[in-house]
């Protein structure tokens, strides 16, 4: 291993892709285990916890191995894989933030009707959309990249293949693949954005008028888990990629990206288990089940058991 700084980085970036898969993965059996979260939040959040498993699988792997083996060189092929992989990742989460924003707004705004049009057929639907909408998008964007011209030096201010250091190596005009890239970054970011404002707006309302201060309460506990990682990923992305390519200096944009790429997966199962009730209840009951499996385990083999 190299330096200081180089070990450093590994181990942090290393122990940051640990936490994240380990804490999304509980995540995941804790909505799979538990009956009481069999509904459409937590399908979404299953979904959403196992798209940030992939999410920060696409860099942080190949990074881990750069510094390991001290050469970050990456061949053309693989920059433009997890390129596409990445921004697909990135356009389907923004979908499915959405789609959990709507859902809290037909389950406080439209308790009545939410059975009948939340079914797991249409989150079924909801998600299929989410994650072919944002391959597609990748698709596109990629195709236009790959067929620049590369004249070298290929170095890349950044840790990870993104657009905009990607377009800056290329010795031919990039307005095309610029302006495609901005139009698509505005729809896949925008939309779902206005329509979480929509639906949050809606439920706001809907809380200032209920009477119950408990009920208040109840509903904000569910909905600002998934706000607050609404307003985190979405400045984040806003910043890197709804604005011109050319004015951000590279080292704020390194920094954003570390960020979102990185530390955002990270974050967002400790939000969602520190503000939802209902999954730091699980959490609880599942943990304080395990305590109890492993005392009798442990009583049984000392034989201490009943007989």
């Amino acid at each position: 291993m190299a330096g200081n700084p180089e070990l450093s980085l590994y181990l942090v970036f290393l122990a940051t892709y640990m936490v994240t898969i380990t804490e999304n993965a509980v995540i995941i059996f804790v909505v799979k285990r538990n009956r009481h979260l069999q509904k459409p939040m937590y399908y979404f959040l299953g979904n959403l916890s196992f798209l940030e498993i992939c999410y920060v699988s696409v860099t942080l792997p190949r990074l881990l191995l750069g510094f390991w083996s001290q050469s970050m060189t990456i061949s053309f092929s693989s920059c433009m894989t997890q390129l596409y992989f990445f921004i697909s990742l990135m356009c389907t989460e923004c979908v499915v933030l959405a789609a959990m924003a709507w859902d809290r707004y037909l389950a406080v705004c439209h308790p009545l009707r939410y059975p009948a049009i939340m079914t797991h057929k249409l989150c079924l639907q909801l998600l299929i959309l989410s994650w072919a909408g944002g391959f597609s998008i990748s698709l596109v964007k990629v195709s236009l990249i790959s067929q620049l011209t590369f004249c070298g030096p290929h170095v890349m201010n950044q840790f990870f293949c993104d657009i905009s250091p990607v377009l800056s190596l290329s010795c031919t005009d990039v307005s095309l693949a610029e302006t495609v890239d901005f139009v698509l970054a505005l729809v896949i970011l925008l939309t779902p954005l206005l329509i979480i404002v929509f639906s949050y707006c809606c439920v706001l309302s809907t809380i200032l008028c209920m009477p119950s201060v408990q009920g208040r309460r109840k509903v904000l506990s569910t909905c600002t888990s998934h706000l607050a990682v609404v307003m985190i990923f979405s400045s984040a992305t806003l910043f890197m990629y709804a604005g011109p390519r050319r004015i951000c200096p590279s080292k704020l944009n390194k920094t954003v990206s570390v960020f979102y790429a990185v530390f955002t997966p990270a974050l967002n199962p400790l939000i969602y288990c520190l503000r939802n009730k209902e999954v730091k209840e699980s959490l609880r009951k599942l943990s304080h089940c395990g305590a109890v499996r492993a005392l009798s385990s442990a009583l049984s083999t000392s034989g201490c058991g009943s007989s």
